[in-house]
């Protein structure tokens, strides 16, 4: 697909409000893109962002691993002993289910072992803060009330493909900032999150190494991997129910927050919404995620690998999307907002060139 000149695809923005959307008017020099800025006014106008109980981090430590438990999406799972199919119906499927049911069992087994004798700890730790979007396609998060200081921007990337006109409305180039009030318009709250499960996984797995029980430690990985996503998918729950309380009513099943059926969205770096993973520094440092026994290798992969980390946007109408191939404009703009390297973005960003 061609890609958008970045200023083009910045004048398509997403706007809130898509039933106010309209055929965007040309710009000069610019043919087929759109002003949008006094649509953008109107279109976040009346837009009451929900104020979370604190502003700030809150800790969790040595969190009830039979309370994540519940929490557990255990398709996934069976993905590690290369079992396709979806959860629970995997179970009862002529070729595989067989097979399938058999692991389960040793990890139903296994996981009420990990859980009476803790042979895994999960600490997490949460922050809400002040935030707007800035500069087009970045989110300024903010310290406190007044919006001054600013404690971590997180620098976004916005679809470049060409759009095509869908029904009358032309489909927007998204960028994760849309879903954030700009400055001057609203007061918008942005949170982010560290979480991990894996405190503990390398004794114990040295201990079945040494046994010569591959399975057994194949399973307990995938086991605190699943319990890590479990711990996000639970307190994701509660800023959206109490901490943050944007969602006082929501009352889904474990199946339904499995298909993401709540308001809001985690977006998390290195996937395709927010594929550059060079944020996740200034997330563990904001969030003093060390103190929790997170850290960031050089290749910014998480340790313990059983961990999650990432944001919470809050609008009703954000939504995952594809980032995709960006041009050398924006690769050279994100290098100006962020003072990153084009050198090191290209490293993170190999797949979306």
């Amino acid at each position: 697909m061609p890609l958008w000149p970045l200023a083009q695809a910045r004048a398509n923005k997403w706007r809130p409000d898509l039933t106010k959307t309209v055929r965007p008017e040309p710009v000069e020099g610019l043919a087929g893109a759109s002003t949008g800025s006094a649509r953008t006014e109107l279109a976040w106008a009346g837009f009451k962002p929900t104020k979370p109980k604190f502003i700030g981090k809150r800790v969790f430590r040595n969190f009830d691993l039979a309370e994540l438990a519940k929490y557990i999406d255990w398709g996934p799972f069976f993905q590690t002993w290369d079992l396709a199919g979806p959860y629970p119906a995997i179970l009862s499927d002529e070729v595989v289910g067989e097979q399938a049911t058999k692991v389960f069992a040793d990890g139903q087994a296994m996981l009420k072992k990990i859980i009476e004798g803790r042979w895994l700890s999960a600490n997490g730790v949460i922050g809400l803060y002040p935030a707007n979007a800035v500069n087009d396609d970045d989110i300024a998060l903010y310290t406190d009330e007044s919006r001054s200081t600013v404690a971590l921007t997180w620098h976004g990337l916005r679809q470049q493909t060409e759009k095509q006109e869908v029904d009358g409305a032309m489909r927007p180039s998204r960028c994760l900032a849309d879903f954030v009030a700009p400055k001057g318009e609203a007061d918008d709250y942005v949170g982010l999150f560290a979480v991990t499960a894996g405190l503990g996984v390398e004794k114990k797995e040295q201990q079945f190494l040494d046994a010569h029980d591959d399975y057994s430690a194949i399973l307990f990985k995938s086991l605190a991997d699943r319990l890590a996503e479990a711990f996000a998918e639970c307190l994701h729950q509660r800023v959206r129910t109490d901490l943050w309380g944007y969602a006082p009513d929501e009352a889904l099943s474990n199946e339904e927050l499995i298909q993401e059926k709540y308001q809001g969205i985690r977006p998390a770096p290195g996937y395709p919404a927010c594929p550059d993973h060079s944020v996740k520094r200034a997330m563990f440092e904001l969030l003093q995620a060390g103190d929790i026994g997170m850290t960031l290798t050089e290749s910014l992969a998480m340790a313990p690998a059983a961990s999650v980390s990432g944001f919470y946007l809050a609008h009703p109408q954000s939504t995952y999307f594809n980032v995709g191939k960006i041009g050398e404009d924006q690769l050279s703009d994100l290098a100006d907002r962020s003072g990153v390297a084009v050198a090191e973005l290209k490293r993170w960003l190999g797949p979306n060139l």
